[in-house]
């Protein structure tokens, strides 16, 4: 357990987690499983699982916590039957986490300014999450699903029964309020660059 003590607890990722879990979660499935009980289970499994965390940086932490999250998800789903792993096979769920993770990181490159915001990318991480859970929840839902689950807006449109328009305008509003509560944040410097 070398270094451990230098990582942030598995709570302060929780938002994350949370976030990810809404993003990974089936619209069919939705009903029936919910992100919050997801992130509970992953909570509870690091917490049970500490001593096999092998890592030594924020980086490889987070990565562990994504594959239990990832665990969590892949079991609950089979618990739902065939219907529920036929949607699971659309999209394997692993490398959707990462993928989703890859593109907040992206997100959060282009949004920030400096060097010193770059070397907080968990911070970041952390930040962007509490953020977009502070939005009404239709921009919310739009802009995971087109920012990090990788849908195009028509696609959000359909899975959000809304019409290409109303998704599109549904994202552009969650961004925008995005925006003004990250810029809301400690330490979040203008970005106009003076």
């Amino acid at each position: 357990m070398t270094g451990h003590g230098e990582l942030r607890p598995v709570e302060a990722y929780a938002e994350y987690l949370r976030l990810l879990a809404r993003v990974h979660l089936a619209p069919q499935l939705k009903g029936k499983m919910d992100p919050s009980d997801a992130v509970q289970q992953t909570i509870l499994q690091a917490h049970a699982c500490r001593d096999q965390f092998r890592g030594r940086t924020e980086e490889e932490w987070v990565g562990w916590l994504r594959v239990i999250l990832a665990n969590v998800l892949t079991a609950a789903l089979r618990a739902y039957g065939r219907k529920a792993r036929d949607l699971g096979r659309e999209r394997p769920l692993d490398a959707g986490l990462e993928a989703s993770a890859s593109r907040i990181e992206q997100w959060l490159a282009a949004e920030q300014s400096s060097p010193s915001q770059r070397a907080s990318r968990h911070e970041q991480l952390v930040r962007l999450a509490v953020a977009l859970a502070r939005l009404p929840a239709d921009q919310r839902e739009a802009v995971e699903l087109h920012h990090l689950g990788g849908y195009k807006i028509a696609e959000v449109g359909e899975l959000m029964g809304r019409s290409r328009a109303a998704a599109m305008g549904l994202v552009f509003r969650g961004l925008q309020r995005l925006r003004e509560l990250l810029g809301e944040g400690v330490g979040d410097e203008d970005r106009t660059g003076g």
